[in-house]
C-alpha cells in the first residue's frame, strides 16, 4: 500500500522533469465560496494535467527489458498525454487505447507526442478492456490510469507540496474518477497534517467512487454523458477503493450546469482554462455541497486544462444566457418599410449589440401584415434586458418571446387560434 516515503521516494523520482505547480490564495471568489480558497493549477504542466507525476513514476520503475517491450495503456485523454509524451521522452513504445468520444483535442496531442493511438469503444470502460487485450496479445506492459500504486505514489507528490505551500490547510477537494489522485493526495497530507479534510467530487453521470463507499465494496456504474469526461469512470480500482474507505472524508457530487458555471467562472475571473473534471472541486464549493467555515484555508485542485475549444464555445454562450448578458427576442412588427430600421435603432438606443437577426413570414403564426423578427442581443444584463423589453413594448412592439436568463417569457398564441 502506498505510504508517505514512497510518495517522497517518488517525488525525488520525477524531480527536474515535472513541475511544481503554483497553490496561491486567490481573492476572486470571496462572493461565492467562504473561506481562504487557493488553487493547486495542475492544469499548468506539459500535457495540461496532473497525470504526468504518476506516469513518469510508473515509467521510470521499469526495467530495461520491459521498457523493450513497450507500454499499454487506456485514457479518456489526460493518463494517454502523460504517458505518450513521457514514453516518447524516455525511447519507450507506447500504445493508448481511447474512447471514440474523446475530445479531439486530447486525441490529436497523444498523437503529436508519438504514441500509437486507438480509439475503441464510447466508454472508458471498453477501451481499458481492449488495451487488456493487447497486452496480452503483444506482450506490453501496462501503466494503469490509476489502479497502480506507483501511479497513486506520483499523484500523492501534489499532497507534499499542499501541505508545504498552504502549511493551514483545512480542506483539500479533489475531483475523483478511478481514485488514485485522491488517493495519494490523502495518503500524503494526511500523514502531514492529520486533521485536513480530504473531500472528493464526482458528476452525477458517473457516481462510481461514491456508490462504492455507500455499498462497501467496488460497485460498476453505467457513465453517461458528461462534461467531465477525464472522470467519467465505471468503478474505482483494486487499488484505490481501500485507500477511499481509509483517507476520503467524503465523495459528493455535482450536476453538468454546475459544471459548467465553474468552468465559465474560473476563465472569466481566473484567468485559467480548465476542463471539466478539473473544474469539478470549485463547482461542489459554489453550490455549497461541502460545508466550508469563514476561517477555513481550502485548497481546490484544478486539475487538468485540456478541453474541446467547441464544448468551451457553448459554455461561454450558454454563460452569457444565464448572466443576461445574451438574450434572444422573437417580436411582431409591421411588414413595411422602416420597421426594422425602427426597431434596431430603438435597440441600439439602449446599449444593446444585435448579433444576430431574422425575418420569418411564411411560417410565423402572425397576420398577413406582420414580420416576426427573431433577434440575438449581446446586453449588459438581467435589469438591462428586461428594460429593453419594457421599451419596446412601450413603442407598440409585439414581444412574442423573450428568452431570458433561467427562463422564458412568451405571448404566443397556441397554433389555429
Amino acid at each position: 500500500m502506498p505510504s508517505l516515503d514512497q510518495i517522497r521516494q517518488a517525488r525525488e523520482r520525477i524531480r527536474g522533469e515535472v513541475i511544481q505547480t503554483p497553490c496561491p490564495r486567490t481573492f476572486l471568489f470571496e462572493n461565492l465560496v467562504p473561506g481562504k480558497l487557493h488553487f493547486k493549477f495542475e492544469n499548468l504542466h506539459r500535457t495540461g494535467s496532473f497525470k504526468e507525476r504518476g506516469a513518469l513514476n510508473r515509467l521510470l520503475a521499469l526495467s530495461g527489458e520491459e521498457r523493450t517491450r513497450g507500454v499499454v495503456t487506456a485514457s479518456a485523454g489526460n493518463h494517454a498525454q502523460a504517458v505518450a509524451y513521457h514514453a516518447h521522452r524516455l525511447g519507450i513504445p507506447a500504445t493508448v487505447l481511447m474512447p471514440e468520444t474523446t475530445p479531439l483535442v486530447k486525441v490529436s496531442n497523444t498523437r503529436r507526442y508519438g504514441a500509437e493511438v486507438i480509439l475503441h469503444g464510447q466508454r472508458f470502460s471498453q477501451a481499458i478492456e481492449e488495451s487488456r487485450r493487447l497486452e496480452r496479445e503483444r506482450n506490453l506492459v501496462m501503466v494503469h490510469a490509476f489502479d497502480d500504486e506507483q501511479i497513486v505514489e506520483g499523484q500523492g507528490t501534489i499532497g507534499l507540496e499542499i501541505a508545504e505551500q498552504v502549511p493551514d490547510v483545512d480542506l483539500v477537494v479533489v475531483p475523483v474518477g478511478g481514485g488514485g489522485l485522491i488517493s495519494g493526495i490523502a495518503v500524503a497530507i494526511k500523514a502531514l497534517i492529520p486533521d485536513v479534510r480530504v473531500v472528493g467530487v464526482e458528476v452525477e453521470a458517473a457516481p462510481s467512487a461514491r456508490r462504492s463507499l455507500d455499498e462497501g465494496r467496488i460497485t460498476a456504474v453505467e457513465t453517461g454523458e458528461t462534461l467531465a469526461d477525464g472522470i467519467a469512470v465505471k468503478s474505482p480500482g483494486e487499488v484505490t477503493f481501500p485507500l477511499l474507505q481509509q483517507y476520503v472524508d467524503d465523495i459528493v457530487l455535482v450536476g453538468e450546469e454546475e459544471v459548467a458555471r465553474a468552468i465559465l467562472l474560473l476563465l472569466e475571473r481566473e484567468k485559467s482554462l480548465v476542463e471539466g473534471a478539473g473544474a469539478a472541486g470549485l463547482a461542489a464549493l459554489l453550490a455549497g455541497r461541502i460545508p466550508v467555515s469563514r476561517n477555513e484555508s481550502v485548497v481546490a485542485l484544478l486539475c487538468g486544462g485540456n478541453i474541446d475549444l467547441n464544448i468551451l464555445s457553448r459554455i461561454i454562450d450558454r454563460g452569457m444566457v444565464d448572466d443576461g448578458r445574451m438574450a434572444r427576442f422573437v417580436v411582431t412588427v409591421r411588414d413595411r418599410p422602416g420597421s426594422l430600421a425602427r426597431l434596431t435603432r430603438l435597440v441600439a438606443d439602449q446599449g444593446a449589440n444585435v448579433l444576430e437577426i431574422a425575418h420569418q413570414r411564411a411560417f410565423a403564426d402572425i397576420s398577413v401584415g406582420d414580420v416576426e423578427i427573431g433577434m440575438h442581443l449581446e446586453t449588459r444584463g438581467r435589469d438591462h434586458v428586461e428594460e429593453i423589453i419594457r421599451l419596446l413594448r412601450e413603442d407598440g412592439t409585439r414581444v412574442r418571446e423573450a428568452v431570458l436568463p433561467s427562463r422564458a417569457v412568451t405571448n404566443r398564441r397556441p397554433r389555429g387560434v
